[in-house]
């Protein structure tokens, strides 16, 4: 019988798991809530995994005990390696594989898109995150705490900067844009201070507001220059990010991919991606950004499948059937079968 492999991309908002065989058939791909251990704790979020893992074997018509070879659990909020030792822990104690791999959630998209596994990898999502590795095995990454530690982008972070400079539009403080007549009707009110009220008050979630980082690319697209604004200072940040990584690597003199990955840059956002390549090309121009045209949960799959020493033709064949296949809805996460949310631990 061939092995199991489980490959998770673990994200903010969603979490990816693949579960395959080493003969290289793609058996079933779940969706589950996104990891969050830093607000829901280690041991739920750990149990969902395992949760989900349980889904896959019975999604793959496979009794849900059934033995599974390698795990690769590539988690967004895992950023330090004491969270990663925690996490390996606790999986490993769920009994979710004979053997378990805990990593960041940005080197799955660095394994998706770098073919020899080393260059640097950006992942702008609801959040945004980057990691590099040097060839010779070094790694670099960043604390990753938010904005205590100067972060700035993703999803979340383009929304509430066009929410802002709407209301500022409004009372004054700015100049005018078309965002403050493109983004309320996304909740169904009339005006952007309606919005912003409403967040305040509790109505709507703030991360509800990721849903209106596509408006306002497409207002940036339409040549809105605010809207351009805060695209750009994505893509500055960005190009930061890869420069200090490449860098603190040494790798300026070095031709080395740089892999874009994450909703709001596997979106064919053109003004975003050309505006990263044009910095790029001033401060880094040995670098060779491009967008990942998988996703993520390819990455991770490829390292399950590299622990079982499963051949380069399994991992390429697989990798095209995670391109190929539609990822499905997410799962309800307030079934009844479903771990309860925890109430959060202290860091380690």
């Amino acid at each position: 019988m061939p092995d199991l492999v489980v490959g998770v991309d673990g994200g903010n908002s969603k979490t990816d798991l693949v579960l395959a065989d080493t003969e290289g058939r793609l058996l079933s791909w779940v969706r589950g809530p996104g990891t969050r251990p830093h607000t829901e704790g280690m041991q739920t979020t750990t149990e969902r995994l395992a949760h989900l893992v349980r889904h896959a074997l019975t999604e793959a018509g496979l009794p849900d005990t059934t033995p599974v070879s390698a795990g690769a659990y590539f988690l967004a909020n895992v950023d330090r390696r004491a969270q990663e030792r925690l996490a390996l822990r606790q999986l490993t104690r769920l009994g979710v594989a004979r053997s378990t791999v805990v990593r960041n959630d940005t080197l799955a998209v660095l394994l998706a898109g770098a073919p020899d596994g080393w260059g640097v990898a950006v992942v702008s999502g609801a959040g945004i995150n980057a990691a590099a590795v040097h060839p010779g095995g070094r790694s670099a990454r960043f604390l990753s705490l938010g904005d205590i530690t100067g972060d700035w982008g993703g999803g979340l972070a383009v929304a509430r900067a066009g929410l802002g400079a709407a209301v500022r539009a409004g009372d004054g403080r700015g100049p005018a844009t078309r965002l403050r007549q493109n983004l309320p009707g996304h909740f169904g009110l009339d005006s952007v201070e309606l919005v912003a009220l409403a967040v305040s008050d509790g109505d709507i979630p703030v991360t509800a507001l990721h849903g209106l980082a596509p408006l306002v690319f497409a207002t940036a697209a339409d040549g809105d220059a605010v809207a351009r604004g805060i695209v750009e200072r994505l893509g500055d940040e960005i190009a930061v990010m890869v420069t200090a990584l490449l860098r603190r690597l040494r790798l300026l003199r070095t031709q080395t991919p740089v892999v874009l990955g994450g909703g709001t840059l596997q979106n064919d956002q053109v003004l975003l991606r050309d505006h990263i390549s044009a910095r790029l090309a001033t401060e880094a121009p040995m670098a060779r950004p491009r967008v990942l045209d998988v996703p993520p949960v390819a990455g991770a799959l490829r390292e399950a499948l590299s622990t079982v020493g499963a051949p380069a033709a399994v991992q390429h064949r697989l990798r095209a059937a995670v391109a190929d296949r539609k990822p499905p809805p997410l799962l309800a996460a307030d079934a009844e079968d479903w771990p309860p949310v925890g109430p959060g631990e202290p860091a380690p």
